[in-house]
Parts: C-alpha cells; structure tokens; sequence
C-alpha cells in the first residue's frame, strides 16, 4: 500500500483548510493509500520556505520515515516563490519522494522514480504564472492607491470609506474582469477562488457588481 503525507496550506488564518483535507483524503481512499502524516499550517505565502514551520518538518519527516508520495492540491502549497517551490520539490524528488498535485493530476516522479521532466515544466509554468498575476495585483493595488490619494487632493470631501468604497466601483470592475467573467457564467465562488486565486471575502464584494 502507498504511503502518503498530506501538504496542506492556506493565507490567512481565517480561511479554511478543511476543503484541501477533503479533497485529498476522498482521493486516497479512491485509490487505497495509506495517509501516515499530514502538515498543515496557517501562514503568508510571502515566507521563505525555511521560515514555514510546516515545510521544514515535512522535509525532515520524508529523510527519517518510509514515505512513498506527498499530496498537495496545487503547486501553491509547496511555495508561491517558483525557485523556493522548485528547491522543495527537488529536495523531495531527491529521496525519491513522489510529488502529486491534484488540480493538474500530474506528479514529479515517473513509475521508475526518475523525474518526471513534463512534471516540472508545467509546474514552472504554473509557478511563474502565479507569480506574475501577484505582482500584477499589487501593481494595480499601487495603481488604484495613487489615484485615489490624486483624487482626494483634487477633492478633499472625498474620505476612504463607503463613499470612497461607492465611487470605486469602476476600479473593481477594471481589476477584476476575469472574476466578474466567471461568476456571470454561474461558476461557484469556490471554484472562481481555484481558478483566479483570488479570496473569497473579495470575490463577494464584486459579485454586487454583477
């Protein structure tokens, strides 16, 4: 029977992992494989993987006990820094730890347990993807910030709170086209949140918008 140690990660303490746990337990038991650990932790993305507790143990677990895959749902669990993700995966890889991500189904090591080369340039890929839409949200972040302080100097009645939130609709329907796209088509603010990444709390404040 396959051992295998569950990875499991959110942003903020006030989402909820319980939806990864799920998902990769159901996917277990499919399959017939034995769950002998499972990390979790609650911490920001931004973090060296040195700096996240539940890393650090997982890569000393896997050297110390007989472990033959790591379950994550996406590629952002293991890191949202590509070379970070990168370097964990390799260390994993390295002691023949197999690396399955169930959004792409895809894993890092071949039945033979060389490295699945298809594996890790679509997971580059992805690493750089997401990595890319992050500093494009702190851009129009930055963006909306300075023209909104322009404005309040233009006019000074103009104040951060709901009126300030009121006349901002614009920007939100600007930054945020492609969620405001796919939750016109009845996709789920879950899976919107899968697809886009972006939080929950910030997909309802735009689905008013639709």
């Amino acid at each position: 029977m396959k051992k295998v140690v569950l990875l499991l990660r959110v942003s903020t303490n006030s989402q909820d992992y319980e939806y990864q746990r799920s998902t990769l337990t159901d996917l277990c038991n499919r399959n017939g494989w034995q769950i002998v650990n499972t990390f979790e932790n609650k911490v920001s993305g931004a973090k060296k993987n040195e700096e996240r507790e539940e890393i650090v143990e997982l890569l000393g677990y896997i050297k110390n006990n007989e472990v033959d895959m790591v379950m994550a749902t996406e590629v952002s669990r293991v890191g949202r820094n590509t070379l970070e993700a990168l370097k964990t995966i390799e260390i994993l890889n390295e002691n023949k730890v197999n690396l399955y991500f169930a959004n792409y189904n895809i894993e890092t090591l071949l039945p033979d347990k060389s490295v699945n080369p298809i594996a890790r340039l679509i997971l580059t890929i992805c690493l750089e993807i997401s990595a890319y839409e992050r500093n494009l949200i702190r851009y129009r972040m930055k963006a909306g910030y300075e023209e909104y302080l322009k404005r309040r100097k233009e006019d000074p009645a103009l104040r951060l709170g709901r009126m300030g939130y009121k006349k901002d609709e614009q920007s939100y329907r600007e930054e945020y086209q492609q969620e405001l796209s796919l939750l016109r088509k009845g996709i789920s603010l879950r899976n919107v949140q899968k697809i886009t990444g972006t939080s929950i709390g910030t997909l309802q404040k735009i689905k008013k918008y639709l």
